[in-house]
């Protein structure tokens, strides 16, 4: 939807499979239906006229109004209306849309830029602001949260966790435990349709020698994927890079504890693939400039990494950016990563 309007707001109900309003595009013209609870609201404010879209109103109380709606102003069958998966509908196009929309355009590609720096500093500045051995994970994650809302955006994903949680789960949601040495916060934020992913990790103390040694294979292997989401490779080269780069750093086939990520855009990941999926048609896909990835691999023990960069044939752009945050050098196609942040370091530079 956000896609296809070019940036609608967001629905209603979040969690819900449909959403109160539809498009229907034909060869002719094009739709948006929506109930008559939100249709003064989106003739206001999102003025469909200027996005060359009809409005076609519908009661909110009759079940079956959208799909009849839909149906006549395209003057087909319901049954004969590719849609992105309604079960009511005809076949389902969700894949061809995917494809549609991986590379894009220069307003989204401004837009996600945009995003990215929202999450990072809402990722920096909850960190910076934790308290080692008082602050709760869900002191961290409410305030990760009212960051990013306040920046207009939602979480779809939001993952606050700290000490043993991290080094034992990968996905250490909150729940209520206070942090003491280590801190990670994880955040998927969307606007107007658009998502960036990043991770960001803060540390009490300076880190073991056992965890910086982990740390450095895990950036060998994002290193390594990265340099490989280049245009003219696939996002098959890129997985069986990974792959290697796994190997490499003497953790053959980790990539199995932990999804990996890959292309990010109108979904949080816009298809799942993993090394052995060959016989996917995505792992054909062309990687493209205008293209946004956030690969997301990881090890054992607390070790993560995640960004969100957009392709570019000069190499990538990091768009989940915070300058506040310290870096560290990486692979030259990138050029610099963030660190993972101390909080003695930061607070004697604050002094």
């Amino acid at each position: 939807m956000a896609w296809a309007t070019g940036g609608l707001a967001p629905p209603v109900d979040r969690s819900a499979g449909t959403d109160l309003a539809w498009v229907v595009v034909t060869p002719a013209s094009a739709a948006l239906v929506t109930s008559e609870v939100e249709a003064d609201r989106i003739r206001a404010e999102y003025v469909p006229e200027r996005h060359a879209l009809e409005l076609v109103v519908v009661p909110w109380f009759d079940p079956g109004a959208f799909v009849r709606a839909a149906s006549e102003f395209a003057g087909v069958p319901a049954g004969e209306l590719a849609s992105d998966g309604h079960r009511e509908l005809g076949p389902d196009a969700s894949d061809e849309l995917v494809a549609l929309r991986l590379a894009l355009s220069d307003d989204e590609l401004d837009e996600l830029r945009s995003l990215g720096r929202l999450a990072a500093f809402a990722l920096g500045e909850c960190l910076r602001a934790w308290r080692p051995g008082r602050d709760r994970d869900l002191d961290v994650q409410a305030q990760l949260v009212s960051l990013v809302e306040a920046g207009g955006a939602d979480t779809p994903v939001v993952i606050v966790g700290g000490d043993e949680r991290v080094r034992r789960f990968r996905h250490p949601v909150a729940i209520g435990a206070p942090m003491s040495e280590m801190a990670m916060a994880v955040v998927v934020a969307r606007r107007a349709g658009l998502h960036v992913a990043a991770t960001r990790i803060a540390l009490a103390h300076a880190p073991t020698k056992e965890w910086t040694v982990l740390q450095e294979k895990l950036t060998a292997v994002d290193d390594a994927v990265l340099g490989a989401s280049r245009p003219g490779s696939t996002y098959g080269d890129a997985l069986d890079v990974l792959d290697a780069a796994y190997s490499g750093v003497g953790a053959p086939g980790a990539w199995r504890q932990h999804f990996q990520g890959g292309p990010i855009g109108f979904e949080q990941r816009e298809f799942e693939i993993a090394p052995l999926h060959r016989d996917s048609r995505w792992y054909l896909q062309e990687i493209e400039a205008g293209h946004a990835i956030a690969w997301n691999p990881s090890l054992a023990g607390g070790a993560k990494v995640e960004d969100t960069y957009i392709v570019g044939h000069g190499g990538l752009e990091r768009v989940t950016n915070e300058d506040a945050w310290p870096t560290v050098p990486a692979a030259p196609v990138i050029g610099e990563r963030p660190a993972v942040m101390v909080v003695q370091d930061y607070e004697r530079g604050a002094s």
